[in-house]
């Protein structure tokens, strides 16, 4: 599980999102999330001292178009997160990799280093990879068969583990590298970090549950995502391993359900970027199987609101309820966006956390 403690078996808490200008808020509001340094320092300040549990970028290199060019600027998850780690003092960090883009080599030593910055803390992302004009801005070809991305990602992966766990010099030679008079230090110090994995595709599930400690996937609610719990925990046992299950979600939290309401109308209709909406959804439709084809064809207001994650929207009372749904349904934990992380984080932890803390998912601060 992403816990910065290994004995803590609390349902997680995440923040997704952070490092990319507008989060997952597809909206021209001018208060949508700047996607700065400055801001992200800020974020980690906060989620550290009220007990947020971890946060996972997102890697991106090229935005997706509309009036704000949504995702137009990211910053680069590994020295994101390893500033992060540097600047907090129990949250945990986490590293969106792309595998068809970094070479292992250079990856691994990257983590490895950014766990020697803080110990037990480091995380890795792996991302096999779906947004086809980024591969034509780096030169690449994306493999139209989805098989053959999870082939290279799983050597990718070897490699990697190679190099956290061997020791003296050896040579790959395998498919995708050929590799002489290969060495691995540092290492991480228990020997590999945890591993975070976006299965959502029948390949990804695959790859998941035979190389991931956390598998992070999308469902429509908590109640059709038991069923998906299930599904992989059985498929991470067939192969003697236990992987947890991480769900996103986007939430609006205010004291009346109206409100909450018309806040969602105002950032996520009103005033949408509804090409940017578009363009991301025909690309995640074409290159990805995150989202079902049912999915797809719903789900547009949700992509404005929050890139088509799951949403949470009320008083607190109503947003741990939602939360709570979650872990009856199996899930280890959630990870949430909003419009403006900072100020909107420290309402949900003041608000929302203690009621979490009632319900007994989670203890008190």
């Amino acid at each position: 599980m992403p816990s910065s403690d290994p004995a803590s078996h609390h349902f997680q808490l995440g923040l997704f999102s952070s490092n990319c200008s507008g989060g997952l808020a597809v909206t021209k509001v001018p208060e949508r999330w700047s996607g700065s340094w400055e801001d992200n320092l800020r974020l980690a300040s906060i989620a550290d001292e009220v007990g947020i549990d971890f946060m996972l970028p997102i890697a991106r290199w090229i935005g997706y178009g509309g009036e704000t060019n949504f995702h137009e600027g990211v910053l680069e998850p590994i020295p994101w997160a390893t500033a992060i780690l540097a600047k907090t003092d129990r949250l945990r960090a986490f590293a969106t990799v792309h595998t068809a883009f970094n070479h292992p080599v250079v990856t691994a030593k990257q983590i490895a280093t950014m766990d020697q910055v803080a110990p037990g803390r480091a995380g890795l992302n792996v991302v096999a990879g779906w947004n086809q004009p980024e591969y034509v801005a780096m030169g690449s070809e994306l493999p139209t068969d989805h098989d053959a991305r999870y082939e290279m990602a799983q050597e990718w992966f070897d490699i990697i583990t190679d190099l956290w766990t061997r020791e003296g010099r050896w040579d790959h030679d395998g498919k995708f590298w050929t590799l002489h008079g290969l060495e691995g230090a540092p290492k991480p110090a228990g020997g590999r970090v945890p591993v975070l994995n976006a299965g959502s595709s029948a390949q990804g599930k695959a790859f998941a549950a035979r190389n991931a400690d956390v598998v992070f996937t999308i469902v429509g609610s908590p109640e059709e995502g038991a069923d998906v719990v299930t599904s992989i925990r059985a498929q991470s046992a067939a192969l003697g391993r236990s992987a947890g299950v991480v769900s996103p979600t986007h939430v609006v939290c205010r004291p009346t359900r109206s409100e909450a309401q018309e806040y969602l109308h105002y950032y996520a209709e009103e005033n949408a970027d509804w090409e940017a909406v578009d363009n991301l959804m025909t690309l995640q439709g074409m290159h990805a199987q995150s989202f079902t084809k049912e999915m797809l064809a719903t789900f547009r207001g949700r992509f404005a609101a929050g890139h088509g994650t799951c949403p949470m929207i009320g008083t607190p009372d109503d947003v741990a309820d939602e939360i709570v749904k979650f872990a009856a349904a199996g899930f280890d934990g959630i990870t949430m966006a909003f419009v403006d992380y900072a100020g909107e984080l420290e309402y949900f932890a003041a608000e929302v956390m203690p009621r979490l803390a009632a319900r007994g998912i989670r203890a008190q601060v």
